[in-house]
């Protein structure tokens, strides 16, 4: 790999450490570049990688990609190591299948609203609001129950070896059950609550952790 790689994101972006995650499974590093794009003013190194405005942003020389799931399945095929993406039609099928209910319904409640207003603004000295933790909580549900049933099918979210299904999901789990509620919420779908005591001790995930000490 001749061209260095970089990183464009932003530190408290769960989709930025789902791409960091990445880097080192697939043993790959990129110097990294923060950028806010919640920023008021937009960031104008981030408006010159994307017209979209968000993160993460990879650039490979004069290749620059964005969508996380793309960027996933571009440094399984460019690192080194083994690769993450299932041989098996059926698996690979669930690991597309996860990645798709992470990003259409679960990062909605469980980041955006559980996290963000449980957890995320306290910690940078705001004030959250408790109804929309409970509506995320409600809105949780339904994605918990699809994975969890996916999680018992035992194609995906519990295997012996990890895929790009596990990156996406667990840096979203990790922020979710940071609030107490969530956590207990969690509790009541056994297969996925299995698959987050097995995959939340794993070591890219602790090594990306934008909260080490809350």
């Amino acid at each position: 790999m001749a061209e260095p790689l970089n990183l464009l994101g932003f530190r408290h972006s769960v989709y930025t450490r789902i791409a960091r995650m990445g880097l080192i499974e697939t043993g790959l590093t990129a110097t990294y570049v923060e950028a806010n794009p919640f920023a008021a003013e937009p960031d104008p190194v981030l408006a010159a990688m994307t017209p979209l405005g968000r993160v993460p942003v990879l650039q490979h020389g004069d290749f620059v990609l964005t969508e996380t799931a793309a960027i996933l399945r571009y440094l399984n095929d460019l690192g080194p190591k083994a690769s993450l993406i299932p041989t098996d039609p059926q698996s690979a099928a669930r690991m597309a299948q996860v990645m798709g209910i992470v990003d259409a319904y679960v990062y909605q409640p469980l980041v955006r609203k559980v996290f963000s207003h449980g957890f995320y603004q306290a910690a940078v000295g705001e004030d959250g609001d408790s109804a929309i933790v409970a509506e995320g909580l409600v809105l949780s549900q339904a994605p918990l129950r699809a994975l969890d049933s996916i999680a018992a099918g035992g194609l995906q979210l519990g295997g012996a070896r990890i895929s790009l299904a596990d990156l996406h999901l667990a840096p979203m789990m990790d922020y979710f059950v940071r609030v107490p509620e969530a956590a207990d919420l969690l509790r009541h779908y056994s297969a996925l609550s299995a698959w987050w005591d097995e995959i939340s001790n794993h070591p890219s995930l602790r090594d990306t952790d934008p909260f080490p000490d809350k």
